[in-house]
């Protein structure tokens, strides 16, 4: 990737990366950022849904999108401006389940078994990685859990904040460990 492209300039980060794209036709993938209290989100979204709501850099997340996804990609505020929406209405306290479909396609299979089930603890809610585990019939597989938990492509979208560690502690996080506690906190779900 070019010197040129910092984490913050799309625009450049399209020139380079996606050269054909010319903003005349709707992209295959939406792709754009949004910022929030909790730090700036990279946002991709397809005709199935979102496929990525992430903390990682924008060409990290362009790449990948890229390669596992669709390569005709771009800024779309018809399917942006939606999920925007929603993140913005989260935040004021106005939402506590998200209506846009997702799509979790850059997830593994074992990953969206995992995923699937958070999508039913609540807001204000918490579950824990061993409860996880134990639900999907693989006790053992503790650490398989939390890795996927941690590598959700959704953030937020699919609330992978509200899974922590059987001792209480918060686990990890890709957003980091203060936005996961800033995020339960905004919830109710610690005081």
């Amino acid at each position: 990737m070019s010197e040129e492209v910092s984490s913050g300039d799309l625009e450049a980060l399209l020139r380079v990366t996606a050269p054909g794209y010319v903003g005349k036709t709707a992209p295959d993938i939406a792709f754009g950022t949004t910022d929030t209290p909790v730090g700036r989100l990279v946002l991709a979204v397809t005709g199935r849904g979102v496929v990525s709501v992430s903390f990682e850099p924008e060409h990290a997340v362009f790449a990948r999108v890229s390669r596992d996804v669709g390569r005709f990609i771009g800024p779309d505020p018809n399917r942006l401006d939606p999920v925007r929406r929603e993140l913005d209405a989260y935040f004021a306290g106005r939402l506590r389940a998200f209506t846009v479909p997702f799509d979790l396609r850059l997830a593994t299979p074992f990953a969206r078994t995992v995923l699937s089930m958070l999508t039913g603890v609540g807001y204000g809610s918490v579950t824990t990685y061993q409860e996880m585990a134990e639900r999907i019939g693989r006790p053992q597989a503790l650490r398989a859990v939390a890795n996927a938990v941690t590598a959700n492509p959704v953030c937020l979208i699919v609330p992978c904040h509200r899974a922590i560690d059987s001792s209480g502690s918060l686990g990890s996080y890709a957003g980091g460990a203060a936005a996961k506690e800033q995020l339960l906190r905004m919830e109710g779900a610690f005081s």
